[in-house]
C-alpha cells in the first residue's frame, strides 16, 4: 500500500492530527509504526466506542503494529464498577468480542493488561520521572481526560497519578502514534512536550470525535474548555439514557433515539446527526434513507452527511423522520455485532451482569 493511501486511512475521521506533517513522515519512513489506544474496561460498550474501534481497524488495514492497552488500573483508580477489579478485568473480555465481531481478533492486534506494566518497577520509575517534570497544576488540568474535574484530586490523591501513568504508557510502549478521544488531548500532549526531556521519540497524536449523549449538552456558555464541554457532553454508560448500547436491539435504539436530544436546525451537539457523520456515513456506499409520508416530502435518500446537515439545518428534514431513519440504519449497522456477542454464552452473562440484571 503507497503512503498516500495510508494516509488516507490513518486520517479519516479524525477530529485532530498533531501534526499532520509528522505523520506523513512517519507513513514514508517507518513500514510499521507502533500506535495504540488505552482504554478503561468500565462496562458495557456503547456506540461512541465504534468511533475508536473502526479507527483502529483502519489503522491495522494501514499496516500499523496496533496495541490495545487494557487500563485496568486505570479503570480502578478511576472508581470504574466499583473498583472490582475482577469485574474490570471481565469487562475488557466483552470489549475484546466487540473488537473481534468487527475483524479485529487477537490474530491483528496486540492486547496488553496494564497490570503486566504496572508488574515492572522501571514502569513505576518512568511514572515518577513524568510527575518530576510536570507541574502539579498541569497534571490536575489533565484529569479531565478521566472525566474529572482537577479539584477531585483533593478528596482521592490517586487520581493526580492517572495523567503520569498514561503518559508513561506512551513512553514504555515506545510508540510512534498514540490516539484517543479529542478527551485524552491533554494526555497526549505533556507526552509530546516531555518527550525530548526524557530522552523518548515524539508521539503522533491522533484524536479521534467524541459522540454526544443522547441528553445533549446543557451548557455552551464562553469561556468553558473544550475538553470540560467533552467531557459533559460525551455519551457515557454511567449516566442512564444517554447511551446506545452495541449489543441494543433494534426496538430500544429507537426507543432511545425518539427520546434523544434533537432541535429543529440545530446541529451543534446534535447526537442523531453525530451518529450519522461519525458512524452511518463511514460505512462504505452508506446511504440513508428517509421514509416519510407524501404529504411531508415523500421519501428521501442521503448519499452524503453534507447533504443531510444541509437539508436538516435549512429545517428541511423533521427531526422525528431524522430519528426514524437514523434508528434503523444504526440497527442494521450493528446486526453484526448483536448477533457474534448474543452468540456466546458467557458475553451474554457477562452483559447481564454489567447490566446489573443480576447478582454477582
Amino acid at each position: 500500500m503507497d503512503s498516500e493511501r495510508r494516509l488516507g486511512l490513518v486520517a479519516r475521521n479524525l477530529e485532530e492530527i498533531v501534526t499532520l506533517d509528522e505523520l506523513k513522515s512517519l507513513l514514508e519512513t517507518n513500514e510499521k509504526p507502533r500506535a495504540y489506544i488505552g482504554y478503561e474496561p468500565s462496562g458495557l460498550v456503547h456506540i461512541g466506542w465504534l468511533i475508536w474501534m473502526l479507527k483502529a481497524r483502519d489503522l491495522v488495514e494501514a499496516g500499523l503494529d496496533f496495541i490495545v492497552l487494557e487500563a485496568t488500573w486505570h479503570a480502578y483508580i478511576n472508581d470504574k464498577l466499583g473498583g472490582d477489579m475482577d469485574l474490570i478485568r471481565s469487562a475488557a473480555g466483552l470489549v475484546r468480542k466487540v473488537l473481534e465481531s468487527i475483524g479485529l481478533p487477537e490474530s491483528r492486534v496486540t492486547f496488553i493488561d496494564a497490570e503486566k506494566l504496572a508488574s515492572d518497577k522501571d514502569y513505576w520509575g518512568l511514572v515518577i520521572r513524568v510527575l518530576k517534570n510536570a507541574s502539579l497544576a498541569r497534571v490536575k488540568r489533565a484529569l479531565t481526560i478521566m472525566g474529572r474535574r482537577a479539584d477531585e484530586a483533593e478528596l482521592d490523591s490517586s487520581k493526580i497519578i492517572y495523567p503520569a501513568m498514561q503518559v508513561a504508557d506512551i513512553f514504555y510502549l515506545d510508540l510512534d502514534v498514540a490516539m484517543g478521544g479529542m478527551d485524552q488531548r491533554k494526555a497526549h500532549m505533556l507526552a509530546r512536550d516531555l518527550s525530548k526531556k526524557l530522552g523518548f521519540k515524539k508521539p503522533v497524536a491522533i484524536h479521534t470525535p467524541i459522540l454526544t449523549g443522547l441528553q445533549g449538552v446543557s451548557r455552551m456558555e464562553q469561556g468553558v474548555e473544550v475538553d470540560e464541554l467533552y467531557v459533559e457532553a460525551k455519551m457515557s454508560k454511567s449516566v442512564p439514557g444517554t447511551a446506545i448500547w452495541v449489543h441494543d436491539e433494534p426496538e430500544h435504539i429507537e426507543s432511545k433515539l425518539r427520546k434523544a436530544y434533537c432541535p429543529p436546525r440545530e446541529t451543534r451537539f446534535n447526537p442523531v446527526l453525530e451518529i450519522n457523520k461519525f458512524l452511518l456515513f463511514q460505512q462504505e456506499g452508506f446511504k440513508l434513507e428517509v421514509d416519510r409520508p407524501a404529504k411531508y416530502g415523500g421519501p428521501v435518500e442521503f448519499h452524503s452527511y453534507g447533504e443531510l446537515e444541509e437539508a436538516y439545518a435549512k429545517g428541511d428534514l423533521h427531526p422525528l423522520d431524522l430519528k426514524n431513519a437514523t434508528a434503523r440504519a444504526l440497527s442494521e449497522m450493528l446486526e453484526p455485532i448483536r448477533r457474534a456477542l448474543k452468540s456466546d454464552k458467557r458475553t451474554v452473562e457477562l452483559i447481564k451482569i454489567l447490566s446489573g440484571k443480576v447478582t454477582r
